[in-house]
C-alpha cells in the first residue's frame, strides 16, 4: 500500500505523497520569495515550517536551515543529492498518516495555519536563478520529422547526430515561470522561401510555435577545465520541470544558416514552476530510443534506463475558451539522457554553475498526435490541426494559451507530476 498523509490529497493530484516537488512562492501575508513544496492542494511554506523548528528532528540540514529562506532554490541544489534525498524523505514523513513527529506540523495547529496555503492563493516564480541556458535536440523523432521537411527523408539527420547530443546556447534572461504571457516576437522573414528572392520582410512572426521538452537543472559545479565523468554526471541534476521552447519558425529559417538559431528562440522559454527531485523520478526510469551508433566511452552510461518514462500532453486553448489536447507522447522518446547531456557540455572543461538549465529538445513519438511540434503536426502549414469547436490551427494565433502536463505513476501509488507549463500569446507591439 503507498503512504497516505494525513492532508487531504485528490487522487489525481500531481503533488502525492510521493513527490514532494520545491519552488519558490510569494503571498498576500508575506510578499518576499520563498522556498516551499507542493502537497495535493497546499504549499507548505519551508521558511515558516524552518524557523518554527520543523527541521528539528532532522540532524544533516541543522546547520543548513538558512537555504530555506533564500528567494531561490540555488543554495538547497548546492547542498547535493544526498541532502535533497534526506529532506525529501523528512518532509514525507512529516506529512505521513503514521507521521513519527506528529507534534511538529500534524498536531500542531498554529503552524499548520501559518505554513499551510492553499495552492491558489500563492503565486509562483522561477524556482532557480538560471546562470546558464543550453537546449539540445535530443528528441531524434522530431529531428528526423524536421529534417524529412526541409532535406527529405535520406538526409532528414545530419552525419554527426547520432554520435553526441547536438546542442545549442539558448538565452537564460527570458527563461520564464508558468503563466507568464508571451509577446509574438517581430523579425526578419523570406516571404517565400522557395522563391529566388532573397530580399526579406521585417515583420511580426506568423509561425509561432512550441516545442515540448522537459528541462534539468543543475546542482553541482565544476572547475573550468575540469569535465564531468559521465559516472558522476547523474549526482548533478538536482530535479526536472516542464519546458516550453517557443519558436519563431519563418525567422529562424532564414536567420539559422550558418550559426543556428538566435532571435528565433530568444524571445521566451516557460517552465513549470515546481521541480520535480531526480530522485522523485528514480522508480520511473526507462529506456530511451535505441541508438544504433556505440557511443564514445565519455558518453556511456552503466544503466540501460537512463531517460524518464514521464507521460505528456500538450493543450491548446483558444480565445473562445475551447480546449484541445494537441498532442500525447512520452518522455521516453530521447535519444540521449541529461547526465550524458551534461557530460558532454563539459568535456571540453566548460564550467557549469548550480542552477543552469538543460533542454532535452522537443520530444516527439512517430505517430499523427504524438509529435512535440505544431512545425510537425501541420508538416510546416501545409495542413491544419482540427481543433475542437471547428477552429483550425497551422501555427498559435494571439490569444491562444498552450499548457503542458507531465505525470509519471498513476493514483494508486500517487502521481508524481509536474503541473503546469503554460503561456499565452500576447500581439506583438506595435513597431
Amino acid at each position: 500500500m503507498p503512504a497516505r498523509s494525513w492532508l487531504p490529497i485528490p487522487r489525481t493530484s500531481h503533488f502525492s505523497l510521493a513527490n514532494i516537488p520545491f519552488g519558490i512562492i510569494t503571498t498576500a501575508s508575506s510578499p518576499y520569495p520563498r522556498p516551499a513544496i507542493a502537497i495535493g492542494e497546499h504549499a507548505l511554506d519551508l521558511a515558516v515550517f524552518s524557523s518554527n523548528n520543523g527541521f528539528s528532528e532532522l540532524s544533516s540540514v541543522r546547520d543548513h536551515l538558512s537555504v530555506f529562506s533564500q528567494p531561490t532554490l540555488n543554495a538547497f541544489a548546492a547542498l547535493g543529492r544526498p541532502i535533497h534525498r534526506e529532506v525529501r524523505r523528512y518532509l514525507q514523513s512529516i506529512l505521513a498518516e503514521d507521521t513519527p513527529h506528529p507534534q511538529i506540523l500534524k498536531d500542531h495547529q498554529g503552524l499548520r495555519r501559518q505554513s499551510l496555503f492553499p495552492l491558489k492563493d500563492v503565486e509562483t516564480h522561477l524556482p532557480l536563478k538560471i546562470g546558464d541556458y543550453t537546449d539540445f535536440y535530443a528528441g531524434r523523432n522530431h529531428a528526423y520529422n524536421v529534417g524529412v521537411l526541409f532535406r527529405g527523408p535520406n538526409n532528414a539527420l545530419q552525419p554527426n547526430y547520432t554520435h553526441l547530443p547536438v546542442g545549442y546556447h539558448g538565452r537564460a534572461s527570458s527563461v520564464v515561470v508558468s503563466g507568464t504571457p508571451i509577446r509574438r516576437p517581430w523579425g526578419q522573414i523570406l516571404e517565400n522561401p522557395a522563391s529566388d528572392s532573397n530580399n526579406p520582410t521585417f515583420t511580426p512572426c506568423r509561425r509561432l510555435d512550441i516545442e515540448l521538452e522537459l528541462g534539468a537543472f543543475v546542482c553541482r559545479s565544476n572547475k573550468m577545465g575540469e569535465p564531468i565523468p559521465i559516472a558522476h554526471a547523474e549526482e548533478s541534476i538536482f530535479g526536472v520541470v516542464l519546458l516550453n521552447d517557443w519558436s519563431a519558425r519563418d525567422i529562424q529559417a532564414w536567420e539559422y544558416v550558418p550559426l543556428g538559431p538566435f532571435n528565433a528562440k530568444n524571445f521566451g522559454t516557460t517552465i513549470s514552476a515546481w521541480v520535480v527531485l531526480a530522485d522523485a523520478l528514480e522508480p520511473f526510469m526507462g529506456k530511451g530510443l535505441k541508438n544504433e551508433t556505440e557511443p564514445q566511452a565519455y558518453l556511456r552510461e552503466k544503466r540501460a534506463e537512463n531517460v524518464y518514462n514521464i507521460n505528456l500532453e500538450v493543450h491548446l486553448t483558444t480565445k473562445s475558451g475551447t480546449s484541445t489536447i494537441i498532442t500525447r507522447t512520452n518522455a521516453q522518446n530521447l535519444l540521449f539522457s541529461f547526465p550524458q547531456m551534461l557530460a558532454h557540455h563539459s568535456i571540453t572543461g566548460c564550467p557549469m554553475q548550480v542552477g543552469d538549465l538543460l533542454g532535452s529538445g522537443t520530444i516527439s513519438g512517430t505517430e499523427a498526435g504524438t509529435q512535440g511540434s505544431m512545425l510537425e503536426q501541420c508538416a510546416n502549414g501545409q495542413s491544419t490541426l482540427k481543433l475542437n469547436g471547428g477552429e483550425e490551427r497551422k501555427f498559435l494565433e494571439d490569444e491562444d494559451v498552450v499548457t503542458i502536463t507531465g505525470w509519471a505513476g498513476d493514483s494508486e501509488g500517487g502521481l508524481v507530476g509536474f503541473g503546469e507549463c503554460s503561456g499565452r500569446i500576447e500581439a506583438a507591439i506595435d513597431m
